[in-house]
């Protein structure tokens, strides 16, 4: 959405909204709302401060534009589904989801624990086998299963992404002990179908999450297998995806990076990604920027990829808290 007084990203957009529409109807949104959507949406509501008028209406008008182009309720189709799933996750990211919608998976033991804090879950698995464990990470939301990891022993977290890579589907078997594990909200009684992974897919939106120890999980897949290793690192958010960022989004990254970073990371930039942050600097910065890659001289590749992973941590860390869009991380606004 656009077009409000002061730019704001989609999270808070979604939040002056809620706020805007009174209790009894912003109940009845949450109520159709994810465990995550839920927790960043509260999480902005609780930030906001004053909001001017202008930003309110302007708000609701974009969200009435776009209300008005959406089918009417009873209408979406397979096709549409596959088509609105594949343009906002893309074809691989959807693949794995359209395929569980379709056929109408029932999770609820899963859906238990996408309510739970990440500690709580961790605390609640951790004994498990790890194939079990990688098996409910692997069904879970990226940013949560990367919090599970975290509070998992450093053998224990390396071992796990790695048979999550390897999925590729869960036997009906499978599930069951998965449910058995979480709850007893299974009734046993329905048999389990075969549930379709896209184990790499799932491990490299994981490990875009983790932060620092994913240099550290990842040392250790590449160890076991190298070429899973590569196949993973292929479906991470890579510096060049920095170009897909908007203009705003960029600007509020590039101030969180220091300049030794920025000018190394650069150095094995492409061109058109040197030229979209020159752009995004003000005319000042851009030149000093210049100079200092220009006087800086041959790096070590070592050094350019350190650069390059500080500041896609960064940028992973400002998505994580709604503040930046990172279409390789799993961003994505709650309105449009």
């Amino acid at each position: 959405m656009g077009g409000s007084g002061v730019s704001r990203d989609g999270v808070t957009r979604s939040a002056i909204l809620l706020m805007s529409l009174g209790e009894e109807e912003a109940v009845e949104v949450f109520r159709l709302l994810g465990p995550q959507e839920v927790q960043k949406v509260g999480q902005a509501m609780a930030r906001l401060g004053r909001v001017s008028r202008e930003d309110v209406a302007g708000v609701l008008r974009d969200f009435r534009q776009v209300a008005g182009q959406q089918l009417p309720i009873g209408t979406a189709s397979d096709q549409y589904l596959r088509s609105v799933l594949t343009r906002a996750l893309g074809d691989d990211r959807a693949a794995g989801l359209i395929d569980r919608i379709l056929q109408a998976q029932d999770n609820r033991g899963i859906d238990g624990l996408k309510w739970m804090d990440a500690a709580s879950v961790a605390e609640l698995i951790r004994n498990e086998h790890p194939q079990v464990i990688a098996t409910i990470l692997a069904h879970l939301d990226a940013d949560q299963a990367a919090g599970v990891l975290g509070a998992l022993n450093e053998h224990l977290r390396s071992d796990v992404v790695l048979r999550i890579a390897t999925l590729d589907s869960v036997q009906p078997a499978a599930m069951q002990d998965l449910n058995d594990v979480l709850t007893q909200l299974l009734s046993g009684g329905e048999p389990a179908g075969k549930s379709a992974l896209d184990g790499v897919q799932a491990a490299a939106e994981i490990l875009n999450r983790m932060g620092p120890m994913e240099a550290g999980v990842s040392s250790h897949i590449r160890e076991v297998d190298a070429e899973l290793a590569q196949r993973i690192e292929d479906r991470m958010l890579a510096f060049d995806d920095l170009l897909d960022l908007d203009d705003r989004d960029l600007q509020l990254l590039l101030r969180e990076v220091q300049s030794e970073t920025l000018v190394l990371a650069l150095k094995g930039a492409g061109a058109a990604l040197q030229d979209k942050v020159f752009k995004n600097l003000s005319q000042r910065a851009a030149e000093m920027l210049r100079e200092d890659l220009e006087a800086k001289g041959p790096v070590r590749l070592s050094q350019v990829e350190a650069a390059q992973r500080e500041i896609l941590r960064i940028a992973r860390r400002l998505a994580a808290d709604g503040l930046v869009v990172l279409d390789g991380a799993g961003g994505a606004s709650l309105v449009e």
